[in-house]
């Protein structure tokens, strides 16, 4: 279930990103273009959910999955604040 509200989350934070001032100011005049959190680590927290997401669906065992589930959770949540970080 958390695999499938990533993408519109996703979609959310980034419109957020975008409709922040500095982000604005950095794409309209080039000014204020500090770099957020870096990228190397929404591509590890987002492949980490995708590989999690697999465990989760996949595990015999209850504990397996609802351990998966919480690693998916929080993978992904990084994943979203590297977007946010850059608003």
């Amino acid at each position: 279930m958390a695999a499938l509200l990533f993408v519109p989350a996703a979609v959310v934070a980034g419109a957020l990103t975008l409709a922040s001032e500095r982000a604005g100011r950095c794409l309209t005049y080039g000014e204020q273009c500090t770099p957020g959190l870096p990228g190397w680590l929404f591509a590890w927290s987002a492949g980490v959910g995708a590989v999690v997401f697999l465990v989760a669906v996949a595990a015999p065992a209850v504990r397996v999955r609802r351990a998966a589930l919480t690693a998916q959770v929080l993978a992904e949540g990084t994943a979203l604040l590297v977007i946010l970080s850059h608003a």
